[in-house]
């Protein structure tokens, strides 16, 4: 098991994996059985058929362990590795049917996770030199949350709150509701504990100057222009120095350098996991 998992996480993974090894096997996998002879031992690679950042060897290796605890999976490549087209990333030994049955549930993994590395890596080096994050949001795949914001890490990105339950973020609909922005950071100042920061989402200078004004501890600039956000962060930075700032919304690669240079401290991104294009890997038997 790889040291980047904390061992309580892996009760987590292991049911993700196992249901999804399900859905795929439902009740056998019949083009095997009838293929494939009893205690038929092969040899299998995994190879990189494209250039990307390896990430989810862990989970790959985990996949065909759970399907059968005798084969043997040797990863030649760490996570975080630069991969070229061509490259071996694993040597697989074990029996025939418990490798094709596990194949493609391994290979979904892998695929996807190291596509959000790759994509989060190409968005930390557009904004190399500038003193800011590039984070995820709660955009994932469902029931795989845990598996993406692990592949932004591995990709060099940092991850935004992982749910509900974990930090105070007041959005458009919960600021039209408690009527405005400020009354929506005093109501929530109310309730939160005093370890939590409030952060509020904002999309204008007015909302800014409001959210200053109730005692928020972070400001989200919503699809604000680069002009807009450069503003906004003049004020912010002119009454707290400190405040942490970030920038949100319609955030790609050709606009985030420039986004990065207006002085914001975190830049979330959706788009590094709601819409990342999966790694194209292949398994050959040998």
């Amino acid at each position: 098991m790889s040291d980047l998992i904390a061992e309580e996480s892996w009760g987590l993974t292991d049911g993700v994996l196992i249901s999804a090894l399900k859905e795929d096997i439902g009740s056998g996998d019949i083009t095997s059985s009838s293929l494939i002879p009893e205690n038929h031992i092969s040899r299998a690679v995994l190879i990189a058929k494209s250039g990307f950042v390896l990430a989810g060897v862990p989970f790959a290796e985990r996949v065909f362990k759970l399907v059968n605890g005798g084969i043997q999976f040797n990863a030649l490549k760490k996570e975080g590795s630069r991969i070229k087209a061509g490259a071996v990333i694993a040597k697989i030994k074990g029996d025939t049917k418990g490798l094709l049955t596990a194949e493609r549930t391994a290979l979904n993994m892998l695929q996807r996770l190291s596509g959000i590395a790759t994509l989060t890596d190409r968005y930390v080096k557009s904004v190399k030199g500038h003193r800011v994050k590039i984070a995820d949001t709660r955009k994932t795949a469902p029931g795989l949350r845990f598996f993406d914001k692990y592949a932004v890490r591995i990709g060099g990105g940092s991850n935004h709150r992982y749910g509900l339950f974990d930090g105070v973020l007041i959005k458009d609909n919960h600021i039209a509701v408690a009527g405005g922005a400020g009354k929506a950071v005093k109501l929530a100042r109310l309730k939160a504990h005093h370890l939590l920061k409030i952060e509020v989402e904002v999309k204008n200078l007015s909302e800014v100057k409001e959210a200053l004004s109730a005692g928020a501890d972070v400001i989200m600039l919503d699809n604000m222009t680069v002009r807009e956000i450069k503003k906004a962060v003049d004020i912010i930075r002119g009454k707290k120095p400190g405040l942490i700032i970030e920038a949100s919304g319609n955030i790609n690669l050709d606009n985030a350098g420039e986004i990065a240079g207006t002085g914001v401290d975190l830049i979330s991104v959706g788009y590094i996991t709601h819409s990342v294009r999966a790694a194209d890997i292949s398994m050959k038997f040998n």
